[in-house]
């Protein structure tokens, strides 16, 4: 049993004690907010806000500068999405959850591809290619931007994104020695892959006649 415990939490050995603690406090709100989610529930927003403002501060910390980028990035789109969802479309009505249109497909295009030069850009300004990580951190940035976007906007396409960047994170994540954050990843595919499935039953009941 100790080898296997060694294996997943060794890297945390010489680890100061407040970044394990927040590290733990930014992972259990990070679920809250994809549990929220799945369920449709506007706490996503707050929850979210809590679990990136803490990840900016560490992953500052660790110098990984396209996931600090990431979550700065969700803390400014839980603030655009919080208002998205609490906002009317009729006297009764809240955004409801819709498909992607052919304009915002294309929007999701245009914003991948800008994110992928802009973190380009800002690991060659600090000189931070010294790890293959970075370049599938460039990647993941990418496709957590499109899905964030998207799901603030409530479109059911939203949770593609999220499955294929946490499979990608969660090797990822355990190669750079953030164990409860790979653990994290990988809870959030599974919820992910059944959140997308609730949308679907809920848009499918929206569009049913009256």
């Amino acid at each position: 049993m100790q080898p296997i415990f060694d294996f997943f939490f060794d890297q945390y050995y010489g680890y100061p004690t407040l970044f394990i603690i927040l590290e733990v406090i930014a992972v259990i709100f990070g679920f809250l907010s994809v549990l929220y989610s799945k369920q449709n529930n506007i706490l996503v927003y707050p929850t979210g806000i809590i679990s990136t403002t803490i990840f900016v501060y560490l992953l500052w910390q660790w110098e990984l500068l396209g996931d600090m980028m990431i979550n700065a990035y969700y803390f400014s789109m839980s603030i655009y999405g919080w208002y998205i969802w609490t906002r009317k479309v009729d006297a009764e009505h809240f955004t409801p959850i819709t498909n992607t249109t052919k304009k915002e497909n294309w929007q999701s295009l245009f914003i991948f591809i800008a994110t992928l030069l802009f973190v380009f850009a800002v690991y060659e300004y600090f000189d931070k290619w010294t790890n293959w990580t970075a370049y599938v951190d460039t990647f993941t940035t990418a496709i957590f931007f499109v899905g964030m976007w998207q799901m603030a906007k409530r479109k059911i396409e939203n949770w593609i994104f999220w499955i294929i960047g946490d499979i990608i994170s969660v090797p990822l994540y355990f190669y750079k020695g953030l164990t409860l954050t790979a653990l994290q990843y990988f809870v959030f595919t599974i919820i992910a892959i059944y959140g997308y499935k609730a949308w679907q039953k809920n848009l499918r009941n929206d569009l049913r006649p009256s």
